[in-house]
């Protein structure tokens, strides 16, 4: 048998979706991703991988001048490696373990229940992204029934949805890789390019004064309308000549969004104030200074009235925009695994949004996403993944990975 069906014949897909299933039942909230990096730990070792759990300085990350950003509360900063030890190339898969909030609707199942039901497993980090982590372990395992192979190295990784702390961590800690491959869900395309984003924080000011004497006054909130409008002038004027071809495709390759505004103290007084939290997406290629100051100077713009300005903190996570070019030969390595796994050709895609693929690229290391459907449930209630879909991501991972030993240097 060849070393990529033995590899293939190796995993199993019974086995793989017990073990998504236990991790899913493992609450991870980010900043407190401990419980389920044990888990896995022990998943590793069991599937016969090398697993390190080991806790990152999270005071020097915070202190070095690169550090991505965060905005959940956390006390330490845990990660997980499993490696396969091999041969050149020497590869990356790599996954996060954090998840975002059940929210406040009821869920069918519960968010943490792990249930399988018509072939799709149900919760909270189903398919965003812990059982694909899950997926990861298991095909690096499936790689070492091959004989000769690469060396594999699965990043367990925490803290991806408030800023990629958790990969750039690992990265700093170890970054000897040929090329890398996050299986984030991507619909079965293979993403090569992402949007960068920057989270900011407003406050107009105002100045108040009694609601039958309005005019003495100046009312922070209609000089927000105006900050409102001329940030939507911004975005459209970003998003009206694309240059990345594969960015170009999206119907809104980086948006500009106005997430939390409050503001005023009293239905009888002028508001002197008001807040405004946001996310401003950053073109492929550009500057994220450059991207922070055409914001400011956007604000700074619409208000020039001779009252106070504006204040703009740029708070939480910054994702810088990333891409791999398509006629990489890894990408083209990957894309072909999908496909030969897929019987079907597999396309190559932009997204809108940031992802620690920047963290590999930043560094020179090519690095792509590809992984199953339903994007639209993360983050949603009743999230799930199709179970068929994560054993696919599986086996194309398999392949990509034997099959980057014969690719060229």
């Amino acid at each position: 048998m060849d070393p990529e069906a033995a590899a293939l014949a190796a995993l199993d897909a019974g086995a793989l979706a017990r073990d998504a299933a236990a991790a899913v039942r493992i609450p991870s909230l980010t900043g407190d991703e401990r419980p389920v990096l044990e888990s896995l730990g022990g998943l590793a070792e069991r599937l016969g991988l090398e697993a390190d759990l080991h806790a990152h300085d999270l005071s020097a990350l915070r202190r070095h001048p690169g550090h991505p950003g965060e905005e959940a509360p956390r006390e330490a900063l845990w990660g997980l490696t499993a490696t396969l030890p091999g041969d050149a190339p020497r590869l990356c898969l790599n996954g996060h373990v954090d998840v975002v909030d059940p929210g406040s609707a009821p869920w069918r199942d519960g968010p943490w229940s792990g249930t399988v039901r018509d072939g799709r497993l149900h919760g909270r980090g189903a398919v965003d992204m812990k059982a694909a982590v899950v997926a990861a372990l298991h095909a690096a395992a499936a790689v070492g029934a091959a004989g000769d192979r690469p060396t594999v190295v699965v990043q367990a990784v925490a803290s991806e949805e408030d800023g990629g702390l958790g990969t750039f961590a690992e990265l700093e800690r170890d970054a000897a890789f040929d090329a890398a491959l996050i299986p984030e869900p991507t619909g079965l395309a293979v993403i090569c390019a992402h949007a960068g984003a920057l989270t900011f924080r407003g406050v107009v000011p105002g100045r108040a004064a009694h609601a039958a004497d309005r005019l003495s006054g100046c009312s922070a909130l209609d000089r927000y309308v105006r900050v409102h409008a001329a940030l939507r002038a911004l975005e459209a004027r970003v998003n009206a000549d694309v240059a990345h071809p594969l960015m170009r495709e999206l119907r809104l390759p980086y948006p500009l969004v106005v997430g939390r505004i409050a503001g005023g103290a009293w239905s009888s007084s002028v508001p002197d104030r008001v807040e405004f939290d946001g996310r401003l997406g950053v073109p492929v290629g550009a500057n994220l200074g450059e991207a922070r100051a055409a914001l400011e100077a956007t604000v700074a713009a619409a208000l020039d009235d001779g009252e106070a300005p504006a204040e703009i903190r740029w708070d939480g996570g910054a994702f810088a925009p990333a891409e791999t070019p398509p006629d990489h030969p890894f990408v083209a390595l990957v894309r072909r695994a999908f496909a030969d796994e897929l019987g079907r050709p597999v396309a190559l895609a932009g997204v809108p949004y940031g992802a620690d693929m920047r963290h590999f690229t930043a560094r020179g290391i090519p690095c792509v996403m590809a992984g199953t459907s339903g994007l639209e449930r993360a983050h949603a209630v009743d999230e799930c993944v199709d179970l068929a879909e994560l054993t696919a991501v599986a086996r194309a991972m398999i392949r990509a990975v034997i099959r980057s030993s014969a690719a060229p240097a």
